[in-house]
């Protein structure tokens, strides 16, 4: 066979292409290359157009700097392939030794050289140890000038002690001892010859094995002087590339990725040894390395494995000493490694019990990501819910961590994000906080509240919650999802902001750390309407690690205007580039008539509606939270809403709307400082305009606002703008409640839902709202046009706000209309933003991502 790893011959044989193929025939970091890489080789591409320095200047020094040596010891190859070919002709090897089983170069090496070649072979009974004496004894018989061995060893995985090499070295100094340690880095504790290495010692390095970079060839040796520059004579001119030595150098310098990837390599090979000996019939050497020796004696079992399975082993048939009965596994990830278990079991032992592999979710799984905070993720969420929910599944929304001031309440009083409450809608579930156990909700520029499975857990900055509080939550997290995911067929999850934000990777728990515990393909959307998406799209997959890139299934352009004909040479640019299909355009359309999934939105609100009856202004508030209240208000015919950020802008409008805040006192100040106290109570004793306040905008209309326990700040509280004469407290324990109440001047019902923290004493007579257990929650003022209600969503029903905007109507000299002129009806927006994605992305492919097709 010669050597493993032949992918494409393999994935013939297979029948499947070649990355279908699971290749344990390649002995391989499982880890994959580390995350720098693309960046030095795209760093390096501009260098291409200069030869490579042809004595590995960098590299070199790089090497002795790793192993302890000079510059002048190092000799660096094509691999450590090239370096052993050559070996033997430039010593003059004239009677070589090979211990084996081992590397099968080191003979074709001998051969090549035309020496006269002898083996030492390895005892099985023995464990494949090295036996000291034994080995003195066959140098001495064979008068061998050369020995050529690995370690650890290749296949058995067997480390010889340096200390013995050492005491071959001195007991036979006209002997070369060339010792291959090629899997040294992926052996944890491994004790190298390179240290003291002795005059006629060699010692060979490779950093493909460590570094999984088998493509891209680069090993050193490590010799004395004068034979490192004759060694270096003998080779080819710039036999190492550019790019090999850029990389190379880097490599060597990387001490943690090194030391990672020996832990893993540890941790998984340890259970994969122990699941193996569990196998009947099956024989397994316990190694050091990267892989394990492996004996069975049924013969055909590799090409079952192969064509029925996918999965490719190293028959060991072609190692002196070993036969068609053994046969060499890499060690892989888990998951792989649950793979080749399974099918062993299913071939050796069919009918038993299946050996113990990581467990899964039950549920399938699909999660969208954004190139940005509000990229359309949260709405494709909600649609894609709603289209797997009408093929016929239970599907589920989830979102980790979301950061936002929009929430919701569930029907047992805990809070979530609204866009998880839409999504839940869509998927037509209860709002669950397991949808989204952490909620962060901005309170300040630096620092939010931290709202765990529905409850406030405390204030946090951003740096300590990045750095310690975030990675105390990953627990919770995956327990809220694996528990979804065993009530349900289908998960659909949302990230967060953007995957390729650097600067956020280190302890993520929202974007690909998610997808990876859930195993779930990924969508990355990105929304056009911006601006630069494709050059996005490169960006993101060039910043992801490779494992990161592996989650991603295709890319997903939303808010189009146009003919999307148009778009398929970027299509076809970023296919090539990436690798990743564009597996839909989801065209632009203005008003889709659900919650908006961020605030950033409100921007657009700024835009006038030509021919409204009437003009609505919002204040723009520097923490607004809920600002999905007014969303019924912006589905009206004769109404404009438009959000006001100087008092200059406020003009003469019908109505003005103080929404909810975050921080209700930074924010009463704030908008007193910009002068809208005065201009606010000028407009409510004008007679014709009314200005209202939601949640905390009621805070800041009443009279005064106490914060004796520091809940927003340590200013100790403020007064209000006074139009409204009530008094609120800020107390420790929110409020929040879902629920019903009536409007006592129409006796219209409305529904909603509240979140503060604030108690406002509200008088009888002034009671404007009343929930149906008796509670005030909404209150006018005596004289003039102002009133407040701590209900979210008040203007949601539809006869309510009706009679609301007829009254704007009225005062402004107009007829009322009496009869609804719009539907606020989230449900069927939903339906209609389905039938919109539906059509506009590969759904046979987004089953297939499933496991639908």
């Amino acid at each position: 066979m010669g050597h493993g790893g032949d992918r494409t011959a393999l994935a013939a044989v297979a029948g499947v292409a070649p990355a279908g193929l699971t290749d344990f025939s390649a002995n391989v970091n499982p880890l994959g290359f580390p995350p720098w890489l693309r960046q030095e080789l795209a760093a390096a591409v501009s260098d291409l157009v200069h030869y490579p320095d042809p004595a590995c200047t960098a590299l070199a020094a790089a090497a002795a700097a790793r192993l302890g040596c000079s510059a002048g010891e190092v000799v660096c190859g094509n691999g450590t392939s090239e370096l052993i070919q050559s070996l033997p002709a430039l010593l003059g090897s004239r009677r070589v030794l090979v211990v084996e089983p081992g590397y099968v170069d080191y003979r074709r090496a001998a051969a090549l050289a035309g020496a006269d070649t002898a083996l030492f072979a390895l005892d099985p009974a023995a464990g494949f140890r090295l036996d000291e004496d034994a080995l003195a004894a066959a140098i001495a018989a064979h008068r061998a000038d050369l020995l050529l061995l690995g370690s650890p060893n290749n296949p058995t995985g067997t480390v010889v002690d340096p200390a013995l090499l050492r005491r071959l070295c001195a007991a036979h100094p006209g002997l070369t001892v060339a010792v291959d340690e090629a899997f040294a880095d992926l052996a944890e504790g491994f004790a190298s010859l390179a240290a003291a290495r002795p005059a006629n010692a060699v010692v060979l390095r490779s950093l493909t094995k460590a570094f999984a970079l088998p493509g891209l060839r680069l090993g050193v040796a490590l010799a004395e002087p004068a034979l490192a520059a004759r060694w270096r004579g003998r080779l080819p001119p710039w036999t190492v590339n550019h790019l090999a030595q850029v990389v190379g150098a880097r490599a060597l310098a990387d001490a943690a990725y090194r030391q990672a990837s020996a832990a893993a390599v540890t941790a998984w090979r340890g259970a994969l040894l122990q699941d193996l000996g569990a196998i009947p019939g099956l024989t397994v050497v316990p190694g050091a390395a990267n892989f394990l020796l492996c004996r069975h004696p049924d013969h055909g079992l590799a090409v079952r494995l192969l064509s029925r399975h996918a999965l490719a082993v190293r028959v060991c048939d072609d190692y002196p000493g070993l036969g068609p009965e053994w046969f060499r596994v890499a060690v892989r990830t888990p998951e792989e490694n649950a793979r080749l278990l399974a099918a062993l079991a299913a071939e050796l032992t069919p009918g038993a019990p299946a050996v113990r592999r990581p467990r899964r979710a039950r549920a399938r799984a699909l999660m969208v990501q954004g190139t940005s905070s509000g990229a359309g993720k949260s709405v494709l969420v909600s649609a894609l819910c709603r289209i797997l929910l009408q093929d016929g599944l239970r599907v589920c929304p989830f979102k980790a961590q979301n950061m936002s001031l929009n929430s919701g309440v569930t029907r047992d009083g805990l809070e979530l994000g609204r866009a998880q409450v839409v999504q839940a809608q869509a998927a037509r579930l209860e709002p669950d906080v397991r949808m989204n156990p952490v909620l962060l909700k901005p309170n300040s520029d630096t620092g939010s509240q931290v709202v765990v499975l529905g409850r406030p857990l405390g204030n946090a900055e951003a740096r300590p919650y990045m750095r310690e509080v975030r990675q105390h939550l990953l627990a919770t997290v995956h327990q809220a999802y694996d528990e979804l995911a065993a009530e349900h067929e289908v998960m659909v999850l949302e990230g967060a902001g953007s995957p390729g934000e650097v600067n956020l990777k280190h302890g993520d728990l929202v974007n690909m750390s998610m997808a990876r515990h859930a195993q779930a393909p990924v969508l990355l959307v990105g929304d056009i309407d911006r601006g630069g998406l494709y050059a996005s799209f490169v960006g993101h997959l060039e910043v992801m690690e490779e494992w990161e890139r592996a989650l991603v299934a295709g890319l997903v352009v939303n808010r189009f205007r146009g003919d999307a004909s148009l778009l398929g040479d970027a299509h076809d640019y970023v296919l090539r580039h990436t690798g990743k299909p564009v597996l839909g355009v989801i065209p632009f359309r203005h008003d889709l008539g659900l919650p908006e999934e961020d605030g950033i939105i409100l921007d657009e609100w700024r835009v006038e509606r030509s021919g409204a009856a009437i003009d609505i202004a919002c204040l723009a508030l520097r923490h607004t939270s809920n600002f999905t209240d007014l969303d019924a208000l912006r589905i009206e015919p004769d109404v404009q809403v438009r959000l006001v950020r100087r008092v200059e802008e406020l003009g003469s409008p019908d109505a003005v709307i103080v929404p909810g805040s975050k921080n209700t006192l930074a924010d009463a100040e704030d908008l007193a400082v910009r002068g809208f106290a005065p201009a606010l109570a000028a407009l409510a004793a004008g007679g014709r305009c009314e200005v209202v306040g939601i949640c905390g905008g009621l805070q800041i209309l009443g009279r005064s606002i106490a914060d004796p326990h520091a809940i927003e700040s340590g200013r100790g509280g403020r007064a209000g703008f006074g139009l409204i004469p009530v008094d609120t407290v800020l107390a420790p324990e929110k409020t929040l409640v879902r629920g019903g109440a009536t409007h006592l001047p129409s006796g219209l019902a409305v529904r909603g839902y509240e979140i503060h923290h604030g108690i406002t004493t509200i008088p009888a007579a002034l009671a404007l709202f009343v929930r149906t257990d008796g509670v005030a929650v909404g209150v006018r003022a005596p004289a003039g046009r102002a009133w407040g209600t701590y209900l979210h969503g008040v203007f949601d029903d539809d006869l309510f706000r009706r009679h609301w905007i007829d009254g704007l109507r009225t005062a402004r000299g107009l007829p009322a209309l009496g009869a609804v002129q719009a539907a606020y009806d989230v449900d069927a927006a939903i339906d209609r933003l389905a039938d919109l994605v539906r059509g506009s992305i590969d759904m046979a492919t987004i089953h297939r991502l499933i496991g639908l097709g």
